[in-house]
């Protein structure tokens, strides 16, 4: 006898909805005009509703459950390696760490921004959450002062755009909007970000338009305490002087990182080509040792 949950997926389609059955009791459904996800049981996923962008965009889908699954597997790997620390490096308004906790993390989160109007939205949603910390700059591999370009809405950078970037998004072509911004090194804020907790197990998001190897540099010889980390490595780049993904991932690797999980952030629509992945890794050895048998 079918299930109430194929019974559905069955009718489904008559109202003009597409279905895609990834398992037992998961499905990714969608409807013309755009995609949002919504979790509809501990191992089932919706997708559908409207975006504002209408333009017909084949790639839309692909975007939202990549999305989708990177929060899931980001989730599962915290647990896994039971993380009780997470530096949310360019946390924007706190989205990260609101997913973060609507996955179930439970763990201190650390979050830095430094653009002024982002700060404020951060501040505020981080204020309601007792183990969530805000701290008002970037991280680079140098103390230092430096300016930013602004008005790019997410995609604020401490680096100018490529020519290529200028080509794909018409909001880089404002490059007079800026502001001076602190940064600081990783390995020197380490110790009180990590204070209170008896046995730290971080690990470290970097979502910083194309500066994340600096920040990663600025972690130092600290970098070995870290269990897993997450970067968006980009294949087409982006901005002037960031890493080619080939690169970034070298170095990550050489510091005894393993790639866990690839995820598209975005991609050319007449290409298909991905223009930057999320990049989920860790350290294998990190695993947390089950007790022997007897002794649990």
């Amino acid at each position: 006898m079918a299930t109430m949950f194929k019974r559905a997926l069955a009718a489904l389609p008559r109202l003009g909805v597409q279905i895609l059955e990834l398992g037992p009791g998961a499905a990714v459904v969608s409807r013309r005009g755009g995609y949002t996800a919504t979790k509809v049981s501990t191992d089932a996923w919706m997708i559908g509703g409207k975006r504002s962008d209408t333009s017909a965009d084949g790639w839309g889908l692909h975007k939202t459950t990549s999305s989708s699954l990177c929060a899931r597997h980001v989730a599962d790997l915290l647990a896994n390696y039971e993380v009780n620390c997470v530096f949310d490096v360019g946390a924007n308004k706190g989205q990260y760490g609101k997913q973060l906790r609507e996955f179930g993390y439970r763990g201190r989160i650390v979050s830095f921004e430094p653009v002024p109007e982002a700060l404020d939205r951060l501040r505020k949603v981080a204020q309601r959450d007792p183990d969530w910390l805000v701290y008002p700059c970037a991280l680079g591999r140098d103390e230092s002062v430096e300016s930013m370009f602004l008005g790019w809405k997410t995609m604020n950078s401490l680096l100018e755009p490529s020519a290529y970037g200028q080509k794909r998004y018409k909001r880089f072509a404002n490059t007079t909007q800026t502001t001076q911004v602190q940064l600081r090194r990783l390995d020197e804020v380490l110790d009180h970000a990590l204070e209170g907790l008896a046995n730290p197990r971080p690990y470290l998001k970097m979502d910083t338009q194309g500066f994340d190897m600096e920040v990663f540099a600025g972690a130092g010889r600290r970098i070995d305490e870290f269990v897993g980390m997450q970067s968006e490595v980009a294949p087409l780049r982006l901005y002037e002087g960031s890493p080619h993904m080939t690169e970034a991932i070298a170095a990550y690797e050489d510091a005894g990182f393993e790639i866990t999980g690839m995820y598209p952030v975005t991609r050319e629509q007449s290409t298909g080509r991905v223009v930057e992945f999320d990049c989920i890794l860790a350290r294998a050895a990190s695993v947390p040792t089950p007790l022997p048998a007897s002794r649990v």
